[in-house]
Formats: structure tokens, sequence, C-alpha cells
């Protein structure tokens, strides 16, 4: 009775993988653009369904998969390392590491801020913004007002942005930091949605406020560099910074200032695919490696000594995935997802990733049916023609199994490619 059985349920999976793979190929919506599929189960030494799986995607967001697993494996999960710095008789003097968090609206860690305040020295922020390109390669001039292109720098303080916001019991809204205040201009005519606008090269905004909107939260980058920094950081600390060249001083070892929970950074980066804090978090990798901040860097070292055993090279370019250079094939997407799930504990896992119908860029998709826990956990990604999922799938059976589906060059809307793709990932959840 025991053969029977067994004989039935391989033959009951093998049904229910050709289902599988008939929805994905003869799909309507899928026939579109170019598919790429993967879905493996860890127990199992074949895959279950491979479409284009050795084929180069845009993976767009799915890029933050490298970026997380190679910042977890270099920097932990404690505390990261958000201050280098050197004492030399009455004078401190300090530089960043990229550290995102140092008064980030959201992580607001202020350990550097605490640390510097109680120095009785003179303060010294020597300038390594020359390190760090302000936009990745690859990207587009014109994002400079959008958040999800935030510049990246060596010392980043705000989270490098200015936050506006306003609940319905406001007449005004609240800037964050308090320094913006002034350096904004109300706009003419009335637009549609409220709006905020900043010049392209300097740090002055222009805003609409329709009466329509009760409450909002925007956040605008504002253009870095090391002299604003200093200034910013002045201001804050009642106490001159003074900003040295110091060349000499990066070629030191220094002590390191520990300040926000990498637990909480992680979250965050890839829960709302925050590609802020997945840039710096690249630096921070830099850094904790070799003392410099180096995107390129970074990524070198994590494909020569993490991601050597891939199937196929990744082609990576920056921490966030907004560059269109950045190219992954299902197949090593799949592999990282082992890694991860073989490093990483499950709980953290569901602590890090969106959780489809609860948390993050999937809250309002892949939800579970009424009463029970998500069954998807998984990175999204997002650019022009291009889409993505790739992470854990948890069957009605209780196997985890592992998915990737980067879809490219697609011209119907991705809300479409969403709805496809949550019937194929519901029916395996129900049926595997």
């Amino acid at each position: 009775m025991k053969k029977i059985y067994f004989i039935a349920l391989i033959a009951l999976c093998s049904c229910t993988v050709q289902k599988i793979n008939k929805t994905l190929t003869k799909s309507d919506v899928f026939k579109k653009g170019h598919l790429g599929f993967m879905l493996t189960d860890p127990a199992k030494e074949k895959p279950l369904v491979a479409i284009n799986e050795d084929k180069y995607f845009i993976p767009a967001s799915n890029t933050k998969l490298f970026t997380f697993y190679t910042s977890y494996t270099v920097l932990g999960d404690e505390k990261v390392n958000g201050l280098n710095y050197l004492e030399r008789g009455d004078s401190l003097i300090f530089w960043g590491t990229g550290d995102p968090s140092l008064l980030h609206p959201d992580l607001q860690d202020s350990t550097v801020i605490g640390f510097l305040r109680k120095s009785d020295k003179k303060l010294f922020l020597i300038d390594n913004f020359d390190q760090v390109d302000a936009f990745g390669p690859g990207w587009s001039w014109d994002w400079y007002n959008a958040y999800y292109a935030t510049e990246r720098s060596a010392f980043p303080i705000y989270g490098n942005v200015v936050r506006f916001s306003k609940d319905s019991t406001q007449s005004g809204f609240d800037t964050y930091p308090s320094y913006f205040e002034d350096k904004l201009i109300p706009a003419s005519g009335p637009p549609s949605y409220l709006t905020f606008r900043r010049d392209r090269f300097k740090n002055e905004y222009q805003y609409f406020t329709p009466e329509s909107e009760k409450n909002f939260e925007r956040d605008i980058p504002f253009v870095t560099s090391a002299e604003f920094a200093a200034q910013l950081l002045s201001e804050k600390l009642d106490k001159k910074v003074s900003l040295i060249s110091g060349e000499n001083y990066l070629k030191l070892d220094p002590k390191k200032l520990q300040t926000a929970p990498a637990d909480s950074i992680y979250a965050q980066m890839m829960k709302i695919s925050d590609n802020f804090l997945a840039e710096q978090l690249m630096l921070l990798v830099s850094d904790q490696l070799n003392n410099r901040l180096s995107t390129r860097e970074a990524i070198d070292y994590a494909k020569e000594n993490l991601l050597n055993d891939l199937p196929d090279e990744p082609m990576w370019y920056d921490g966030s995935g907004l560059s269109s250079r950045n190219m992954f094939t299902p197949r090593s997407i799949i592999a990282l997802l082992g890694k991860i799930r073989a490093e990483v504990p499950l709980e953290k896992i569901k602590a890090y990733f969106p959780a489809g119908g609860e948390s993050g860029t999937i809250r309002n998709w892949y939800p579970a049916d009424e009463g029970q826990p998500p069954y998807i956990y998984a990175k999204t990604g997002t650019l022009s023609m291009s889409n993505a999922l790739s992470g854990y799938l948890i069957t009605k059976s209780g196997k985890i199994l592992h998915f990737s589906c980067l879809m490219n060059n697609y011209q119907v809307p991705s809300s479409q490619l969403k709805t496809e793709l949550q019937k194929v990932l519901y029916m395996i959840h129900v049926k595997y």
C-alpha cells in the first residue's frame, strides 16, 4: 500500500508541475514579452519548472537580493560601523563610512550626534565625498527630484532627503530637517495633487498644496556635498565642524563607532525596496573590507568570494537595481535564494522580506486564504518594462519552494503581470 501511495503521489506532483508549466507558457499575458521563470524544491535535485532560466534579464530591484546577501555576510546582523575616527591631541578627526542611519527620518539613529557632542575636542570632518558618485552607473539624470534616486554619499545625514508631512489637523506642513523651512517657495498654478519640486542643481524647492490633500508625506532628495554635510552637522550639534582634506588620515587604520542595528536597515531596504539604503549598504561593505567607499570594489569582492559558485556570472553595477545595466539569470537568483536560505534563519527571512498580502511592496498582492499566514516571502522589482518577483513560496503541504520570475519588455500594465503571476503562485501553493 505504501508503494502504491508513493507512486500516486509522484504522479500527482508530475501532473501539477505540467499544469504549472502549461499555465506559464500558454498564458496570453506572458506571451506579450520575455519571461524567465524557475521553480525549485530544495529537496529535489532537478528544478520543477525552468523557462528561459539560463537567459539574462534586467532584474530591477531583485538586485537587492544580491545586496542583502553580501551585506548580511560581510556586516552581520548587529550594529553597523557608522563613523571612522582618530583622536590627535585636541582634535577629533572623523569621516563617513556610508552609514545611512544618521538622523534618517525613519531610522532616526543619533549615536554619532551623542558621540560628537560628548567630545571636548575640536571636530574635523574629512572630505572623502569624491569616493562616491551621487548617481549610480546607468541612472537617469531626470530622477534627481525622486526619492527612489536619492543621492548616494560618504556621510549621509537626514537620509539625504527633506521630508514634508501634514495631517488633517494642520493648516501647514512639517519640514524635516527644519533647516529647509525657509528654502520653500510657493508655486503658482493649481495642480491636481500635492507636489514638491527641487531645483536641479540647488537646494531650493517649490510646492503646491491643494486643499483636497488632508494627509501626506513626501521625501525629496537634496543636493549633497561635504560642505553641506558639515554645515548640517554643525547646526545639529551647535558646535563647529571644520571640513578638511585629510588624505593622509584616510590611509590610517581608524577607530569605528557602532551605530544602527543592521537588522533594521535590512528590513527597511527589503520591505519597501529602499534604493538609498541598498546603495549605502554596499558602501558600508566596502568600508568594512578596506576602509574605502567603492560600490564597484564591494561588488567585485562579492562576485569573487561569495558568489563564485553561481551558475552564471552576475552583471552587477549598483546596489539598488536602478541601473538597467544589471542583468541576472533566473537560475542564478535561485542559487542565491538557496544560499540565503542556508545561511539566514527562516524567521529572519520572514522579518526582512515583504510578505504577500501583509507587508512591504506586496502587501496588496499574493494574499493567503482568510485567517492563514502569508505563503509568499519575496522581493519585487520594477523598472520601465521590467518586472520581477523572486523568493520563497510555502505550500499548503508545508514545503518551502524557491522561485524566480523575471519579466522584461512588456507593454502591458504591471498590474496585469502581477494578476497573472498571482494565479500561478496560488495554484502552486494549493496543489504542490
